[in-house]
């Protein structure tokens, strides 16, 4: 579960060239501007990560103009990805443990972008419990799995910034679901006809299994079409053997994709060695699409090569392109 607020420790402080009044700080992986003196490194502070949608409080008010949303800004030429604030702001309490949640403490909740009618549908039901939903954790807060897991052979696979669909066979009955919930067939809805202009029920039907494949779908009247793509389409980033309850691992995923005569998401690196240094990753993530080399791709997604899962998470996760944020996600 993601911590939108938690305590955290001020890592380190560094001057801003030609700034006098702030400072930049590292807290977990994230690079952030602060003001100058309000920290020292060690320091225990309250971090919130961008898309914390803030209480509309006084001490907030500063946000009023970003409607009370955290989002990545630049400050005197230095990227800042979250906001600290002293342990004052909270209310009395004991909130010294690193780590610590408060966001439900803070009345802070997560920023979605609105869905629109097209995506939305109508819902036949919640998602389904025999497939796992797609999302990753971004790599600021994974610094202790990437040094363990420092050397594992990869692959890197294009971000996409579009909307999560996942279509399923199982026992013969054919679903589509969008990020949380399973929609009814209705042609007016993005998922369900793209899923009927690429014949994914038959296609599925044909591999005689039970499997869930996980896509973005991209284009025309979704999200902000980044890619500034015509129509729309989508492009595959998983296979989920339901019947195993596992992905299955990257070499089956690209076979069984082109033996359904779909598109994997771009691979950019299938011999990836995983670094861990976060700085280094943020930076491989800058770059354009494979897709429209005119646009900033999203990010990228770093899984290994044979699936893994550790204590119940599955070994997957992402790095947003900062430069795809400062353009797109205002």
């Amino acid at each position: 579960m993601r911590k939108l607020a938690s305590i955290q420790k001020i890592k380190s402080l560094e001057p801003i060239k030609g700034a006098d009044a702030i400072e930049k700080a590292q807290v977990l992986g994230w690079q952030l501007v602060v003001k100058k003196g309000e920290f020292n490194v060690g320091d225990l502070c309250v971090y919130c990560e961008i898309d914390c949608l803030m209480p509309d409080k006084p001490e907030f008010e500063f946000l009023k103009s970003k409607k009370m949303r955290v989002k990545t800004i630049k400050l005197r030429g230095q990227v800042s990805q979250g906001i600290c604030f002293p342990l004052s702001i909270l209310p009395a309490g004991d909130y010294t443990e690193e780590g610590l949640d408060v966001t439900e403490v803070l009345g802070i909740e997560k920023y979605e972008a609105p869905i629109p009618a097209n995506l939305a549908g109508v819902m036949k039901g919640s998602f389904p419990s025999f497939i796992p939903k797609t999302d990753e954790p971004r790599v600021q807060i994974l610094q202790d799995f990437i040094d363990e897991y420092k050397g594992e052979k990869c692959y890197i696979t294009e971000k996409l910034d579009g909307s999560s669909v996942t279509y399923y066979m199982k026992n013969n009955e054919f679903g589509v679901c969008s990020r949380n919930l399973e929609l009814i067939e209705d042609d007016k809805n993005s998922l369900w006809k793209v899923a009927r202009e690429l014949d994914i029920e038959n296609k599925l039907r044909s591999l005689n299994k039970n499997y869930a494949i996980q896509g973005e779908i991209v284009g025309e009247a979704i999200q902000k079409n980044t890619l500034k793509l015509r129509g729309q389409t989508v492009f595959f980033f998983n296979i989920f053997d339901i019947d195993a309850y596992k992905y299955v691992d990257f070499n089956e995923f690209i076979s069984l994709i082109e033996l359904l005569r779909l598109t994997t998401v771009p691979v950019v690196d299938n011999k990836y060695i995983l670094g861990n240094d976060i700085e280094e990753l943020v930076e491989m993530s800058v770059a354009r699409s494979l897709i429209n080399p005119k646009s900033w791709r999203e990010g990228i997604v770093i899984r290994p090569y044979k699936e893994q899962f550790i204590s119940g998470e599955r070994f997957s996760f992402k790095v947003i392109n900062p430069k795809f944020l400062l353009k797109y996600d205002g």
